[in-house]
C-alpha cells in the first residue's frame, strides 16, 4: 500500500495531479486507513502507470479513459490514430518551418536592400573624392586580388547580373 505522496512521486507526478486524475475517475478511488489516509494497491499502482506512459505519449485524458475502459489490446486502435495525428502535426509544423524560412530569407534580403545599393555606394565614393578614373582602378584592383568577392560585392549593391559582367569585364581589361 502506497500513500498518494509516495505514489505521486513514484511515478513523477504532482500530488495534485494524481488527485485530479481521481477526482475525474482516471483512476479509481483507493481503499482508505483507519486514519482515513489513502491506500493505494498494485491495481492502482500499475493503472496509474499506465495513465503516464500514455499521456508520454501525448493521448488525452478521454483516449486514456477509452483505452484503459477496453479489454487488454483494446489500445492499438487509439495509439494508431494518435500516430496519425502526430503524422499530421509534424506536417503542418514542417509547413511553418519552411514558412518561416522564406520569412526569414526575405527579411535578410530586405535588409541588404536596405543597406547599400549602386547608387548609394557612388554617392559615398564620388563624396570621398573619387573620380571615374579612381573608381575604375578601384574595381581592377578588387577585381584582380579577390574575384569571387568582388563579384559578390557588385551582387550586395544589387547590380543587374548583365551590368556586373560588363564591370568585370571592363576591369579586367584596364589591368591586362
Amino acid at each position: 500500500m502506497m500513500t498518494v505522496t509516495k505514489l505521486a512521486k513514484q511515478c513523477g507526478l504532482s500530488r495534485s495531479t494524481l488527485l485530479y486524475y481521481e477526482s475525474i475517475g482516471l483512476l479509481r478511488h483507493p481503499q482508505r486507513t483507519s486514519g482515513n489516509y489513502r491506500a493505494y494497491g498494485d491495481a492502482e499502482v500499475q493503472r496509474l502507470q499506465r495513465i503516464v506512459r500514455y499521456r508520454k505519449v501525448g493521448l488525452s485524458l478521454s483516449a486514456i479513459r477509452a483505452v484503459l475502459d477496453q479489454p487488454r489490446g483494446g489500445a492499438a486502435s487509439v495509439l494508431e490514430s494518435r500516430l496519425t495525428d502526430i503524422d499530421r502535426e509534424i506536417e503542418i509544423l514542417r509547413g511553418h518551418q519552411a514558412a518561416i524560412l522564406r520569412l526569414l530569407k526575405r527579411s535578410r534580403a530586405l535588409k541588404r536592400t536596405e543597406m547599400m545599393t549602386k547608387e548609394k555606394w557612388v554617392a559615398i565614393m564620388r563624396g570621398s573624392g573619387f573620380t571615374d578614373d579612381d573608381m575604375d582602378r578601384w574595381h581592377a584592383e578588387f577585381e584582380k586580388s579577390a574575384p569571387e568577392e568582388h563579384q559578390q560585392f557588385l551582387k550586395y549593391l544589387q547590380i543587374p547580373q548583365a551590368e556586373i559582367r560588363l564591370i568585370r569585364d571592363a576591369t579586367r581589361k584596364v589591368h591586362r
